[in-house]
């Protein structure tokens, strides 16, 4: 049986960072009878965070959203994770829930989608809901298809709709990461649907286990040539990121922000003076701490 959240609640605020991904190869493998898609990509977590703090609420549980517009505060999904488990574990108080949005949105980096999957942790194992892992990854693959990575939060190889999971040790120690977002914001479902699937060649899982530097040429993302013939600009981030020696560069999901892969001691020329969002990060080590 759960704990009582109550009693921890009335003494504690809970906060946690959420962090974003990159994707490494995104691979389109075909429609699914449900409307989705099956697909094949490496969900590599990236040290770009938003923050998010619950607090007890008198009152019926609400939300604030400051920094990055990240539309209707209502329709987040961090509310709708809270409701998920209030409907099986009504012990769980109301709450207020303060996020700080530092992630892009509309960016393919899955900001909002780890939001949800850090709320079901934060209140799962600071209310003593004793929720088991498999039924959390229940919980996060209702909220959308990447929610179930960041429950993990590790290096993975993802299937299916993406909510599949085998990780994979792959250290990124020796390089760092340049992330740019031209502040464009790509709607999935369109992107989807002008995706046609190509012919399937070198699986993802063989690739990301190579050097890196033979993934220019093999490790590809399909939502590039649709995203880069609608959208120049982001198509020449990718150019320009080459141009200042990236090892690897790619889009990450559907778009549109697009990353760069350099050595650790690199020295990066890459010109900012469009206004994007541009950082360097480092990967994820260890998962979610709580």
């Amino acid at each position: 049986m759960p704990g009582s959240a109550n009693s921890l609640f009335t003494t504690h605020t809970l906060i946690s960072f959420p962090n974003c991904k990159i994707n490494l190869g995104l691979n389109i493998l075909g429609k699914r009878e449900d409307g989705f898609h099956n697909l094949e990509t490496f969900f590599l977590p990236v040290r770009v965070h938003d923050a998010l703090e619950i607090v007890p609420s008198e009152n019926e549980t609400h939300i604030t959203v400051t920094g990055i517009d990240a539309g209707n505060p209502e329709n987040n999904l961090c509310i709708k994770a809270f409701h998920l488990l209030k409907k099986d574990y009504r012990e769980l108080p109301e709450i207020n829930i303060h996020l700080h949005k530092a992630i892009p949105v509309g960016a393919g980096l899955g900001g909002g989608s780890a939001d949800a999957a850090f709320t079901l942790q934060l209140l799962n194992k600071k209310c003593n809901l004793n929720i088991s892992e498999e039924k959390i990854f229940g919980y996060a693959s209702l909220l959308g298809s990447d929610c179930p990575f960041f429950i993990l939060n590790k290096p993975c190889l993802a299937t299916a709709r993406g909510e599949l999971l085998e990780p994979i040790n792959i250290s990124f120690a020796q390089y760092k990461i340049a992330i740019v977002h031209p502040g464009i914001s790509i709607s999935t479902a369109e992107a989807f649907s002008k995706i046609k699937p190509p012919s399937p060649g070198k699986k993802i899982k063989e690739i990301i286990q190579q050097p890196i530097e033979t993934w220019k040429n093999e490790l590809n993302n399909d939502f590039e040539k649709y995203v880069f013939e609608k959208y120049p600009d982001i198509k020449k981030i990718k150019e320009d990121l080459y141009k200042a020696e990236a090892i690897y560069a790619s889009m990450t999901g559907s778009g549109s922000a697009v990353f760069g892969i350099f050595k650790k001691d690199a020295i990066i020329n890459y010109s900012t003076e469009h206004g994007y969002f541009y950082k360097i990060v480092d990967v994820v080590e260890n998962g979610n701490n709580f």
